[in-house]
């Protein structure tokens, strides 16, 4: 889902890779992260460590290591390496589970109540709760915002919004895996729409993305849960998180002192209110109705709550721990642990609910997914270049 790609802990600069690097995580994944670069000058904010909560720590791994830390020539942060390595195992633990947690509950959730806008919502509910909690706290700095900041925020809280409740309507159709297997084309729609608004790509990004649509193609036809809405859904959400990219480049560049969490905290704040009023006038009669019949499905109340509960929950968690995980890695180790959690996450839903998996759906799915990471490949330079540009 917008799976958002922001950077939590230190400040951030926008850059022209905006629009090739989604924010994910399906945010995305995020996917908001790859769009910054990260700015080692003067940072204002806590850094956050690669821990659950989002809580502001004094020990990082600079302290820990107490030496100081230096660029290698990937971009990624020097620091001592069993610390770094220890710290960056916590980190994409934590990414992988919360977001294998997050897309079975949902699953659960929607099994038995199938109304993806009420769900959707309670999910930016529950991180706007989670943000004022840590903002109340004082266990993250709340930004200063005006009507400006607000303003900037509409545009791309509204594509996010999209994203989101897309990605959902097609989770409540589909199998997850056929989900994730249509989202990794998520790179095809930024160069498409990025090259319709100027940006040029070299053609080993535009070969990437032919095994991208080869295996997408391959695997929708031979999906044994295919049904149109879950297609449409999956897609339009690959929709919503590119243009929220490329919109966000455009409107956000003069808030480089917010840093990555605190926007994806306004913009899940701002997306809960577009959403939800939306929600009660599509599916709003048929809630109660649906409550007690998934409560009589179930058996046990608490049951249900808690499957809707660790939803909105982990939902928040997994996009925030993988703001951590590119707090200390470069933009291609990120992607390519962006294309292997995909992989992990089809795997994992596949046990879960025991999905029938064609041979052909198999390769198809193997086949878009490695497409994914040939793009990620071909596009990791591209940032670095410019990052140079702007130091001189």
């Amino acid at each position: 889902m917008l799976s958002l790609n922001l950077i939590p802990s230190s400040n951030v600069a926008f850059s022209k890779s905006w629009s090739r690097y989604p924010i994910n995580a399906t945010l995305v994944d995020p996917n908001l992260v790859n769009s910054f670069q990260i700015s080692n000058q003067s940072p204002n904010f806590g850094r956050i460590l690669g821990h659950p909560f989002g809580f502001s720590s004094r020990f990082s791994t600079r302290a820990v290591s107490g030496t100081p830390q230096e660029s290698s020539p990937d971009g990624e942060i020097e620091v001592s390496k069993p610390n770094k390595n220890l710290k960056l195992a916590i980190v994409f633990g934590l990414w992988y589970f919360q977001n294998i947690v997050f897309n079975i509950y949902n699953k659960k959730a929607l099994n038995v109540f199938p109304y993806p806008w009420l769900l959707a919502s309670f999910q930016l509910f529950c991180g706007s709760v989670w943000m004022f909690i840590l903002w109340s706290l004082k266990l993250q700095p709340c930004p200063k915002i005006d009507k400006s900041f607000i303003i900037a925020l509409l545009g791309p809280a509204l594509f996010h919004t999209i994203g989101h409740i897309s990605a959902c309507v097609s989770f409540s159709k589909v199998a997850v895996s056929f989900t994730h297997v249509i989202k990794s084309a998520e790179p095809v729609f930024s160069v498409v729409f990025s090259s319709f608004l100027g940006d040029s790509y070299p053609l080993k990004v535009w070969l990437s993305i032919l095994p991208i649509v080869f295996g997408c193609s391959l695997a929708a036809i031979t999906e044994v849960s295919f049904n149109f809405e879950g297609l449409w859904g999956a897609m339009i959400s690959n929709v919503g998180f590119v243009l929220r990219n490329i919109y966000s480049k455009k409107s956000l560049q003069s808030f480089k002192e917010v840093n990555g969490l605190n926007m994806y905290g306004w913009i899940s704040i701002i997306s809960l209110l577009y959403l939800f009023p939306v929600a009660i006038f599509v599916e709003g009669s048929q809630w109660v109705a649906g409550y007690h019949k998934a409560i009589a499905t179930v058996g046990n109340p608490s049951t249900f709550y808690l499957w809707v509960m660790l939803s909105g929950l982990f939902y928040h968690l997994y996009n925030q721990s993988s703001y951590e995980a590119l707090d200390d890695i470069s933009p291609l180790t990120f992607s390519v642990g962006n294309t292997m959690k995909r992989v992990v996450v089809i795997i994992a839903t596949v046990l879960v609910f025991r999905n029938p998996v064609r041979p052909l759906n198999a390769l198809g799915s193997a086949i878009a997914i490695f497409g994914t990471f040939l793009y990620s490949q071909a596009t990791a330079k591209k940032p670095k270049i410019e990052g140079s540009e702007k130091k001189n």
